[in-house]
């Protein structure tokens, strides 16, 4: 995340955990802390930057975007 006050840095954050939020967090409740950084651990590196397409990264994963940058 950038700066105060630069919107630009802070857009994909933003946009990140709204779909966090909607797509896993939205009115669910844990029992445990645990409970919870292993589900959203899972969500984030078993399902977003594996298995979902982004638009902005030409529909490829971050991790074929990352991939594909590296070489």
């Amino acid at each position: 995340m950038s700066r105060k006050g630069c919107c630009y840095g802070n857009a994909p954050m933003e946009s990140f955990f709204h779909t966090l939020k909607v797509e896993l967090a939205h009115e669910k409740r844990w029992a445990t802390r645990d409970d919870a950084r292993r589900e959203l651990f899972a969500y984030i590196e078993g399902y977003y930057n594996r298995a979902c397409m982004h638009s902005a990264l030409g529909y490829l994963t971050p991790e074929q975007a990352e991939t594909r940058m590296a070489s």
